[in-house]
């Protein structure tokens, strides 16, 4: 008998038997559970699970809504249903710098990360050779303060075209306003290199060489209206020493941008992260 894997997520106050709920009306439809991960936030008395489990097939995301609706409605939970044989839409946006871009399509390509591109996007030209040997629709679209209104509109228009689920900016050096912050928010992922003390504007690797940081790092978060302070998902540091030259800082930041991209995309497809208030619960593997 061929099975469909799904994956329920959900959150809601803590109650005495949420899981037994959810488990038992997935056991009486024939579910099989591969993996349960589960967190109780004390705090703010906020319950969250995730559950990845295999359906015969003829068993869809109807047959298992209509299944945990009495659970849903008897806690107040809010859930969503991710059918893994649909494979995930994302956008990809990129400036000039494009490695983490790379690292993603190679990720795609190697069959680590399941995922299609069905567009890049970008303020520059450089990518175009890279999107035509992928087979991937290339967008340029300048950005100034006068048409920044327009070109947003047409990303929205581009993600309702393209059923993306995802944007991804792999190094993509334009702002987003706060309105298409807050319309696509949980939908947009950023990279930031990230350092103690921050360093901000041009070059941060070499203000970091100069002030001779010992620490470099990178930051995958969402995209809130509050720059680069979006509820963060991964994180990496390297040690870095006075040996190095900023050139050397800016290689080894490079490579961690990559990773850390890279990983909370896959955890974001993966519905292994859900969003409690400014933070994250994630559950890795």
């Amino acid at each position: 008998m061929n099975e469909h894997q799904f994956v329920v997520t959900l959150t809601c106050d803590d109650k005495p038997g949420i899981v037994a709920a959810v488990t038992t009306e997935l056991a009486a439809i024939g579910a099989n559970i591969a993996e349960s991960n589960q967190f109780w936030d004390r705090q703010t008395n906020r319950f969250f699970l995730r559950i990845a489990f295999m359906l015969p097939d003829g068993v869809g995301r109807d047959g298992i809504e209509r299944a945990l609706r009495p659970a849903s409605d008897r806690f107040g939970m809010k859930m969503s249903i991710a059918d893994l044989a649909q494979r995930p839409k994302i956008i990809v946006m990129v400036s000039k710098f494009d490695h983490a871009m790379l690292h993603i399509l190679y990720q795609i390509r190697a069959g680590w990360l399941d995922a299609e591109v069905v567009a890049i996007v970008s303020n520059h030209e450089d990518s175009r050779h890279t999107a035509e040997m992928e087979g991937i629709p290339y967008h340029v679209w300048k950005v100034t303060k006068d048409n920044k209104q327009e070109q947003e509109a047409r990303l929205l228009s581009l993600v309702k075209e393209t059923g993306a689920e995802l944007v991804v900016l792999a190094r993509y050096m334009q702002v987003l306003s706060n309105e298409l912050s807050n319309r696509l928010f949980g939908m947009v992922i950023n990279i930031h290199h990230s350092f103690l003390p921050s360093f901000k504007g041009a070059k941060p690797y070499h203000q970091a060489h100069e002030r001779g940081v010992k620490l470099i790092g990178a930051t995958g978060h969402y995209v809130t209206p509050d720059l680069d302070e979006g509820p963060i998902i991964e994180q990496e540091t390297e040690r870095v020493s006075h040996a190095m030259t900023a050139d050397d800082f800016v290689a080894a930041g490079r490579d961690i941008e990559s990773r850390v991209l890279a990983r909370a995309v896959k955890m974001h497809l993966e519905r292994r992260v859900m969003l409690n208030g400014h933070k994250t619960v994630v559950f890795a593997k």
